[in-house]
Formats: C-alpha cells, structure tokens, sequence
C-alpha cells in the first residue's frame, strides 16, 4: 500500500529505470530491484504494476541505510484492488463490483495519474464502505409484496460475495439473505455475475471452453445456459473496450471530452453502446458509440444513449460520424468539429 503521505514519493518501473539512467527494457531484463536488500515494492504482491518509494530505493543505489516507512495503519493510506478486497473480506473480481459505488469513485486515485495509473482507494473510504454495507441479512428475507430492500447499486456487490462464499449459491438462497425478489432480481444478477467470472477464466486460459469453464468454477448444471450466454455477452463487450477506450482517450487528449473509463452498456441481443460526456462549450452534449449504428452526437448529458431501441434514433441535435461502425478517432474528431459532415441516419451496413 501507499501509506500516507507518501504518495509524492512513489515510483513506478519508468521511473526506477529512469532514476538509474538505463531504458524500461533493460532493466525489465536486468531486474536489479530482485537483488538481495532491494527495498520491496509498495505495491500489493498480486498487483499488475510494481510500485517502490524512491526515497528507500535513493538510499539502497547510494549505499545508504534505507529509511523505514510507517508501520501503522492510517485512514489516508492508498489501497490497491487487491488490499481493498483483503481489508472487506472478499475477492478482487468482486471488489471489481463494489468500486462502483459513487463515493468509492469519486475517491479514487490513480497512481500515477493518469490513465496509466492503479486505482487506489484511501483506507477511510474502504472503511466506511464496509462498515456501510447495507442488505446484510436485511430482516430475513424480502416481505411478501415488497420490492428489493437494498439499493440497486448494492445487489450486484451483495450477491457476488454470497457467490465468493458458495460457487452453487441458489436464487432463493440470493434472495432470501439479501431480501430482493427472486425474479428477475436474484435470478438476472447471479447469471451476470457468473457469466463475468466465466469470461475472466477464459481470458485467463485460452481457448477454454465457456461450459468447461463453468464446471471449473463450480457453477451447477442448471446455471450454465443462462451463464455461458451472459459470458458471451461480456466477452463481446470486452473485445469492443480497447476501441472504445482509445477513442475515448483522443476526445480527452484533443480537449473535448473529460478523461474517463467507458462504461459499456449491453443491450438487447448482442448490442452495445457507449457514452462520451463532452465538455460544456462543445455543440453536442456527448457522443454515443451503439454497436448497430457507429458513432452518433447525443443531446442529453443525463441520459445520451437513451431508450434501447432496433432502429437508430433520429432527430434535432443528432448527427451520425464517421464511416462505418469504428473509425478511427481522428475522422471522429473532424466530425465533430465540421457541423457539416455527418448524416441525419447511420451509413448502411457494408
């Protein structure tokens, strides 16, 4: 972890290398932070980036005793994925869920910023998190002619750590220790939720098949229909994310847009769709990626991609950009920026 106020001291690999005058490649290759009495990297063991304080590191190449860094527990400490899911109880796939609480994201740092960085969270926020949980137990059940007793945010979070507990966790079993309705509550969010573990195992190991992946995490025949189509679905969406991201990142860079991860919607069917928030002086209030359509100019900033419908929106304020379902960013861009290119309706599909 990072503990705090040591943030300004922390150093990725890049700048390691840097620091020692010799290329990210050499170093990957030389690996000298494995030398005996290397300072450890402040980075849980299990996260994707290595991180190390510099200061220990400046000391450890000058030959200088290397200083020690706090040892006790603060609330400002930056935890990664790995140590807020330890510090919960749960899973790192899950804690995956539960980032998604808005005062978890809107405390989130990444380290270093940009987006490149790790997501971080300050110990404070994992605390109250935890502490705040609601649905536990929730009175025993859901009363008869009630609605979900749990925010609709919580209920994916919540059941995905009955899942962590019992790979075989049953609907009723979801819905009577959460009180939400059985269907299509508990029912829709055990099959996303295992449809996503499904597809993070076949990323994991290639060429896996979904319904051998399913048996491997335990899931119960019966489960494996609605399982493997949900896996289906989130691999797609997955395959679509690196595109989308990257043009995401260009509006950013070109100023128009605010730097963000895209959240990807799926639809009906197979369908996608996206949204890009544009910044307040541009015509547009966003742009909506929909895996049907391409590209299309959005007027609401609430709601830009709207009600899922078969046929493409239309009307004022709604431009279709680029040619085809995926340009490249850069005709994007100048789409945007010419009100006279772009189409009242999507180009046909080729």
């Amino acid at each position: 972890m990072i503990r705090a106020g040591r943030l300004p001291y922390v150093q990725t690999m890049s700048d390691l290398a840097d620091a020692l005058g010799k290329k990210l490649t050499t170093l990957r290759n030389q690996k000298p932070y494995a030398a005996e009495g290397h300072p450890a990297p402040i980075s849980s063991p299990d996260a994707r980036n290595q991180l190390w304080d510099s200061e220990q590191t400046k000391a450890f190449y000058a030959g200088e005793p290397i200083p020690e860094l706090p040892q006790v527990d603060d609330d400002e400490d930056l935890l990664d994925r790995h140590e807020a899911a330890q510090a919960l109880g749960i899973e790192p796939v899950t804690w995956n869920t539960y980032k998604k609480d808005p005062a978890l994201v809107a405390g989130m740092v990444l380290v270093p910023a940009g987006p490149k960085g790790t997501e971080h969270w300050p110990r404070r926020l994992v605390t109250a998190y935890k502490d705040n949980r609601p649905g536990r137990g929730a009175g025993g059940g859901r009363r008869e002619g009630s609605g979900d007793m749990i925010p609709r945010d919580q209920i994916l979070p919540r059941i995905a750590e009955l899942l962590d507990a019992d790979p075989a966790v049953t609907v009723e079993t979801v819905s009577d220790t959460l009180g939400i309705t059985k269907f299509p509550t508990a029912q829709t969010g055990l099959a996303t939720l295992r449809g996503r573990r499904i597809a993070d195992l076949v990323e994991q190991q290639p060429g896996l098949d979904l319904k051998d992946a399913a048996l491997q995490l335990g899931y119960p025949a019966i489960t494996h229909r609605a399982a493997v189509t949900h896996a289906e679905r989130e691999l797609h969406a997955r395959g679509a994310q690196p595109y989308l991201q990257h043009t995401a990142d260009a509006l950013a860079a070109a100023g128009i847009a605010q730097q963000a991860q895209v959240e990807i919607r799926q639809l009906d069917g197979d369908a996608l769709a996206t949204a890009v928030i544009l910044n307040p002086d541009q015509p547009a209030a966003a742009v909506v990626w929909d895996s049907r359509f391409g590209w299309r100019t959005a007027t609401s900033r609430r709601h830009p991609i709207g009600k899922d419908t078969d046929t493409p929106p239309e009307g004022e304020g709604i431009r279709y950009l680029g040619s085809g379902l995926q340009p490249d960013p850069d005709e994007l861009l100048a789409a945007l920026r010419d009100g006279r290119m772009g189409t009242k309706r999507p180009h046909p599909k080729p």
